[in-house]
C-alpha cells in the first residue's frame, strides 16, 4: 500500500488558516433521537426488529430525516450481534441515494457517512485495506476526529503501527487543537487504538 500517498491525501485536506471543523453529519435537532437509538443498540437484550421499528417511528414523527433513517438502519444491521451485512449494504445504498436527493449544504457530510458505513462493512468482512480507503475518503469529505480514528484503527489492524504512529504525530503537529483533543480522547477510550496511547502527549 502506498502510505505516502495516503498520508498526503489526509494531510492536504487541512488548511490550518481556513480550517472549519465539520460537526458529525447529524443535525443537532436529530441528535437526541439518534442517541436514543444508540443507547438501545447497546442493551444486552437487543431486539433488532423492534429497534428497526423504533427507527421508522422516529422518522415518521419527523425526528430523523430519510438520510439518517437509512444510516441508523445500517448501524443496526452491521452491529456484531445482528451481523446482517447484506442488509447493511442495502441500507448504505439507500442512504447514498437519499443524500443525493436531499443535496444542499449537508451533502458532503452525508456522503462521508456513506463512505464510513461502507468502510465498516469492509472492515467486518476482513478487507481492511479496502476499509482504509473508504475511511480515508470519509475524512476527505468530513474532517472529523472519528473519521481519523477509523483510519488509524485500520492501519493498526493491518499491522502498520509505525505508519499509524507517524500519521498521529503529523496530525498532532498540523491539525487544529480541537480535532486533536477529540482524537486523543478516542484513543484513550477505544481498545482498537490502544497501541497509540503512548503517542498522546502528557
Amino acid at each position: 500500500m502506498d502510505y505516502e500517498a495516503l498520508l498526503d491525501r489526509i494531510l492536504r485536506t487541512v488548511d490550518q488558516e481556513a480550517y472549519l471543523p465539520l460537526a458529525d453529519a447529524v443535525p443537532e435537532e436529530q441528535q437526541a433521537a439518534l442517541d436514543e437509538l444508540g443507547r438501545a443498540l447497546q442493551q444486552p437484550d437487543l431486539d433488532a426488529g423492534a429497534l428497526r421499528a423504533r427507527a421508522h417511528r422516529l422518522h415518521a414523527l419527523g425526528r430523523i430525516d430519510t438520510v439518517n433513517l437509512y444510516s441508523a438502519l445500517h448501524v443496526i444491521a452491521a452491529h456484531p450481534r445482528v451481523g446482517d451485512l447484506a442488509e447493511a449494504a442495502s441500507m448504505v445504498a439507500a442512504q447514498e441515494l437519499a443524500a443525493m436527493d436531499e443535496g444542499g449544504p449537508r451533502l458532503q457530510a452525508n456522503l462521508a457517512s456513506v463512505e464510513r458505513h461502507r468502510g465498516v462493512i469492509a472492515f467486518q468482512k476482513g478487507n481492511t485495506d479496502i476499509a482504509l480507503d473508504y475511511f480515508s475518503r470519509a475524512f476527505e469529505r468530513q474532517r472529523s476526529a472519528g473519521n481519523l480514528a477509523n483510519v488509524l484503527a485500520c492501519l493498526l489492524r493491518l499491522g502498520d503501527e509505525d505508519e499509524a504512529q507517524d500519521l498521529l504525530r503529523q496530525v498532532r503537529s498540523a491539525f487544529p487543537s480541537a480535532l486533536v483533543a477529540a482524537l486523543d480522547d478516542m484513543i484513550q477510550r477505544d481498545p482498537d487504538l490502544s497501541l497509540l496511547r503512548t503517542e498522546i502527549a502528557s
